[in-house]
């Protein structure tokens, strides 16, 4: 157990302190700022471009982020009320829908 708390000693002893941790420069800190920009605008490209391929009507088109979005809000508004009309069906012939299945009319209403 002696040797334990020595060695933990001696690691805390090894640890730079805030005074030895070197500063970022001006330059390094804008050139983080501009990489970690680059990587978050490169992320919502990548996402729209999935939307393209997901949403039918999207692909190979060019890419107008609005667009894209007004066609994904649709699509999925189309899926919603098919599974709203799938549930009903199923219930009408007498079956039965897992309530987690089941959809509130408010859900898919439709806004133009």
């Amino acid at each position: 157990m002696a040797a334990t708390s020595k060695a933990s000693s001696e690691d805390r002893q090894s640890a730079p302190t805030p005074e030895e941790k070197t500063r970022l420069t001006e330059e390094e800190k804008k050139m983080n700022h501009i990489a970690s920009e680059q990587k978050r605008r490169q992320a919502i490209r990548d996402g729209f471009d999935r939307l393209t391929e997901l949403v039918p009507g999207l692909e190979g088109q060019g890419r107008s982020e609005g667009l894209v979005l007004q066609r994904t809000i649709q699509f999925m508004r189309d899926q919603l009320a098919e599974n709203q009309r799938m549930v009903e069906e199923i219930e009408r012939r007498g079956g039965e829908v897992p309530e987690r299945l089941k959809l509130y009319k408010t859900q898919v209403k439709s806004e133009d």
